[in-house]
């Protein structure tokens, strides 16, 4: 990682009115509450990244009142360098509030060679969770998920698998990412049968993908499962950034990997100019508005941002400040997404 410590950052003393910033919604029908914005480790903490840029922008989520860490096995890259990272901080800035916050990581997608480093196998899940714990320095993570269905392997043995991590003590809560709503209802079940609740489902969901809502939300609300919605701006589609050009510093120029520039057809940039017109008349940028029209439903427990810079967590972080929508607003927006 890029080391960046000439000027050392000062020793880190929480914001001591951090709980007055956030709101927090309960998670389905545990005994958690996250808060409204989680912070998504995805992009920007791996080896490639500035490590003072990332611990400063952790910092900040805290004294927000962002409680709630989401990373994966593969998170970087290299794979594993976003935990290591992240281990790092939690040492130098976070020990002492350890029961403060959520920590998530996940297993799922290839994380090493072989047979064994990818899917859904039990061997697989539970070795990964140990690497992970290693690398973040940490003796349990408060929420651990199969990061993507496997169609190989039994559900029986992946749901036994999280059963057995959470019975260890390693996982205090369970979770899926990206399953269908027939495979979450199927998940849930052998869970509850096994006597460990399946927390909360991780699904990607913005104004532009919304999938989750031809059963999947439905499924959440009758069973009391959370939800965390990831990539709620579309890889910064959803934002005011692409509407005058392609700028030196965005994702698509300095990594093409998860947004290409073919992706930002003259056709998603009239929807977004549109969108952006309603946002600034109800007073929020693009990208509030687009993260308050995912929490304007309460299935949606909290929204996983993912930032490069402290002033765009500061922007994500206002949105909370207006969650309302006018019937006309709403109808203004389905007519621009249809």
């Amino acid at each position: 990682m890029k080391i960046n410590d000439q000027q050392p950052l000062p020793n880190y003393i929480a914001n001591e009115t951090r709980y007055d910033q956030m709101p927090f919604r309960r998670c389905g029908k545990s005994g958690i509450q996250l808060p409204l914005i989680s912070l998504g480790l995805w992009h920007n903490f791996g080896h490639n990244a500035d490590f003072k840029n990332a611990r400063t922008i952790l910092r900040q989520a805290f004294d927000f009142g962002i409680t709630h860490f989401d990373l994966a096995n593969n998170y970087g890259p290299p794979y594993g360098s976003a935990e290591e990272n992240f281990g790092r901080i939690m040492e130098k800035d976070f020990r002492p509030y350890r029961d403060e916050l959520i920590i998530s990581t996940k297993a799922g997608w290839d994380m090493w060679p072989g047979p064994y480093g990818n899917l859904g196998s039990r061997k697989y899940l539970i070795a990964s969770l140990d690497q992970s714990l290693k690398r973040m320095g940490l003796d349990y993570v408060d929420i651990f998920y199969h990061h993507r269905p496997d169609p190989e392997t039994p559900l029986e043995e992946t749901m036994g698998a999280l059963d057995h991590i959470v019975r260890q003590g390693k996982a205090l809560y369970v979770g899926i990412s990206q399953y269908s709503a027939e495979d979450t209802a199927k998940a849930h079940q052998i869970l509850k049968d096994l006597g460990t609740p399946l927390f909360i489902h991780q699904p990607r969901y913005s104004m532009f993908d919304r999938w989750v809502e031809n059963g999947l939300l439905d499924v959440l609300g009758e069973k009391g499962v959370g939800s965390i919605a990831f990539s709620p701006l579309e890889q910064g589609v959803l934002t005011d950034k692409y509407l005058k050009g392609i700028p030196e510093d965005s994702r698509i120029a300095k990594d093409g990997r998860y947004l290409k520039e073919s992706q930002i057809s003259d056709e998603v940039l009239s929807k977004v100019s549109a969108l952006n017109k309603i946002a600034l008349n109800r007073g929020q940028s693009l990208a509030q508005m687009a993260i308050a029209w995912l929490l304007k439903d309460e299935r949606i427990t909290t929204v996983l941002v993912g930032v490069s810079k402290p002033e765009q967590l500061a922007d994500n972080v206002n949105a909370v400040k207006n969650l309302n929508f006018t019937e006309t607003e709403l109808a203004e927006i389905q007519k621009i997404l249809v």
